[in-house]
């Protein structure tokens, strides 16, 4: 029993959850286990993982080697246990084991041959900064944190110092204190590969002289080395696959126009990427600041040559307007970016166009320029057009981050996630495919929310309410293709800290292949607003068949060490 003391006056009692299985599990379990030995043996174990989880790639050994560790964890032995296999209890500390039965997989399994332009990539902004966009600090600090968290496009903003002799890293005219380029290329060498083998590209926004343009490359081959990709032509036909470029590091931004000797150099030959968006949806970026041919530049000497011949992913955009930019070239792949606010303009005049471009181009999105405090947008509609490098200020938090979290734990985690082949194909009449077409229900997803634990152990026993245990209540939603996003809720369930709800819910997706599961547990509190319980964010082609354990997230996207649910998955 708990006691918490109600307004001093009196004592309140309340029954504390003995947390048994729910019923489900104790079929499944029965279903599957020796009855009269009342025990699951490691054959048994391995049915239930093949037909009732739907894995269909596990082993006896993989069988075997759970059940070894559930005994040892919970009996602290293995040999003479392991024979008779699991009890009911045992099978039910399975289910609810973070480890030993999440529900995605933490491999890499999708085909990592296709080209670049065929897969999603974890991108960042403005990747230095650690707080807002005006008067934070730039430091090395996120971007390490970045890189080991998955990311793989690094965005650094490059002015020359004050004394005009070497490379800062800010975010131009604002308040921003730098941190010098060589630190940053130092930093993204050591951390790289930490978190995944697949490339890192690292955007530069060039704000530079000739003369630190060509320092610009100096540094750059001298801390990369021979991890540098470069590139054999000008301009690449088609970019290479994730899998050639395991290791490498990859540069992206304009190449360099001619530029004329001034004492006036800040920000003279260029303008923020962030500042301004033409009439016509297309940014007027220093990125991607109009280009033409190749006879708009005339490199003025080798350094500046040999900056140019660094960038591997080119970016700019013809002259003229979006129609123009979107054109595909059949002799060379290329970069547009586009703000959030130019993509909505885009795809409501030429969504088919965008697809059509990104089958063979990278589209990079980035945050309207408003978005000082480093807030996000909702990624959905980029993805669905095809938008490769969806980039995101990895500085905050809030709903936009943790789809982009939930996103990219999909194939392993290894910051390329393959694009659905809706978007990759053209039918026989040319025509690709149309975002805004009615379709059917493809696939229903059923998913049975049984209980959760552990907030007594990660909280305080006052922080959901001062008097008493939480009320939690789950909300389990689609976020993804118009037509399959909707949230559905749990009852409240009053006074307990392992609430158990027993709910099933269905969802019709016509779009699956992009839809993510949002799952949020709050404490209602009839005074105030609800005090949150945590958070995850699932890709729904990756979630796995059958009952599974998932663990919750702060609102940072931190995991906490003991709250998760226990769900059910099915798919039909």
């Amino acid at each position: 029993m708990g006691n918490y003391r109600v307004c001093l006056c009196f004592i309140r009692r309340f029954k504390m959850s003995t947390d048994e299985p729910p019923s489900d599990v104790k079929e499944a379990f029965l279903k599957y286990a020796s009855v009269a030995a009342a025990n699951m043996t490691v054959e048994q174990f391995h049915s239930f993982l093949v037909e009732f989880q739907g894995d269909q790639t596990a082993s006896m050994a993989d069988a075997q080697r759970i059940v070894e560790q559930v005994l040892q964890r919970r009996h602290h032995v293995i040999s003479k246990l392991t024979k008779h296999g699991l009890n009911l209890d045992d099978f039910y500390y399975y289910l609810f084991s973070m480890d030993l039965n999440p529900p995605v997989s933490d491999q890499v399994h999708q085909d990592m041959r296709a080209p670049l332009s065929h897969y999603y990539i974890y991108t960042s902004h403005n990747t230095y900064l650690t707080g807002n966009q005006l008067s934070s600090d730039s430091s090395d600090v996120p971007i390490i944190n970045a890189l080991k968290s998955g990311v793989r496009v690094v965005e650094l903003d490059l002015w020359p110092n004050s004394e005009e002799d070497d490379i800062d890293v800010l975010h131009g005219r604002t308040l921003t204190t730098p941190v010098e380029f060589v630190r940053c290329l130092k930093s993204i060498k050591e951390n790289a590969f930490i978190a995944s083998p697949y490339p890192v590209i690292i955007t530069l926004e060039d704000h530079l002289t000739p003369d630190l343009q060509a320092k610009a490359a100096e540094n750059i081959k001298e801390t990369f080395g021979d991890m540098l990709f470069f590139p054999e032509a000008e301009y690449l036909q088609e970019f290479p696959s994730p899998e050639e470029l395991k290791y490498r590091i990859i540069i992206s931004t304009k190449p360099p126009k001619e530029y004329l000797r001034s004492k006036n150099v800040k920000g003279e030959n260029s303008s923020s990427e962030d500042e301004t968006d033409d009439e016509d949806g297309v940014d007027t970026s220093e990125s991607e600041s109009s280009e033409s041919d190749d006879s708009d530049y005339e490199s003025y000497a080798t350094g500046v040559s040999e900056y140019k011949r660094l960038i591997a992913i080119h970016a700019g955009k013809p002259k003229g307007g979006l129609k123009e930019a979107l054109k595909v070239g059949a002799d060379k792949a290329r970069r547009l970016s586009l703000s959030e606010k130019a993509l909505k303009k885009a795809t409501k005049s030429h969504g088919m166009d965008v697809i059509r471009f990104t089958q063979k181009n990278m589209l990079r999105i980035y945050p309207k320029g408003t978005r000082v405090n480093s807030s996000n947008y909702n990624p959905m509609s980029a993805w669905l057009h095809g938008a490769q490098m969806v980039a995101f200020n990895m500085q905050g938090y809030g709903k936009s981050l943790s789809l982009m979290y939930g996103m990219f734990r999909s194939n392993g985690g290894c910051g390329y996630v393959k694009k659905p082949d809706f978007l990759l194909t053209v039918d026989p009449h040319g025509k690709v495919f149309d975002p805004n077409a009615k379709l059917p229900v493809k696939k229903t997803l059923k998913v049975k929310v049984y209980m959760g634990v552990g907030w007594n152990l990660d909280f305080e026993s006052t922080h959901f309410h001062l008097y008493s245990p939480p009320d939690f209540y789950a909300r389990i939603g689609i976020a993804g293709a118009p037509d399959d996003a909707i949230i559905k809720r749990t009852e409240i369930k009053e006074e307990t800290w392992s609430p158990v709800w027993n709910e099933e819910f269905t969802y019709p997706l016509t779009i699956p292949e992009l839809a993510l599961l949002r799952i949020e547990v709050y404490s209602y509190n009839i005074s105030d607003k609800d005090v949150f319980g945590g958070q995850n964010c699932l890709p729904v082609p990756e979630v796995k068949a059958g009952i599974h354990a998932v663990p919750l997230f702060d609102r940072k996207g931190l995991k906490y060490s003991s709250v998760k649910l226990l769900l059910g998955f099915e798919f039909s």
